[in-house]
């Protein structure tokens, strides 16, 4: 499997591993494959392990949008999932989820006394708002939607 990796940096401590995704088993990819693109080590592990997992039927990344309403800009925008997949569960039944990867920093509120509380206040506002609409959509579609941590990536 070969990637087309870049570093980028985000702040003077932090870096970001970005680049495009070229799957192992292309026919399993719902969308144009030229165009997979990774914004994490994290999503890069995830697009390989929907890649080379049997049981992963079809796949996709950022294809899907999702209407809601975003509370800290007051307006109307999409919610761009980070997957759709479509799989063979434990039961040996074809499960369709919507998946979200996101670091467990950003899955709950901040914490009192951290000092960019603020900015990690609106960031998990418009989370929250992004996967009830998730969350609506996934039940009017008859879909699953889940939210992976690092916590679960690394296990």
């Amino acid at each position: 499997m070969t990637q087309k990796a870049r570093i980028i940096p985000k702040t003077k401590t932090t870096v970001y591993k970005q680049g495009l995704y070229i799957p192992k088993y292309p026919h399993k990819y719902v969308g144009d494959v030229t165009k997979i693109r990774y914004m994490s080590s994290w999503e890069l592990q995830t697009h390989a392990f929907f890649d080379n997992n049997p049981n992963v039927l079809r796949w996709s990344s950022e294809t899907l949008a999702i209407p809601y309403w975003n509370p800290v800009k007051d307006r109307a925008a999409k919610y761009y999932p980070d997957y759709w997949i479509e799989y063979i569960n434990s039961d040996r039944e074809v499960v369709q989820e919507i998946v979200e990867v996101k670091p467990k920093s950003q899955t709950t509120p901040p914490r009192a006394n951290k000092k960019n509380k603020l900015y990690e206040q609106l960031v998990f506002e418009t989370n929250k708002a992004k996967w009830m609409a998730a969350t609506e959509f996934c039940k009017h579609h008859n879909l699953q939607f889940r939210i992976i941590t690092e916590q679960s990536i690394f296990k």
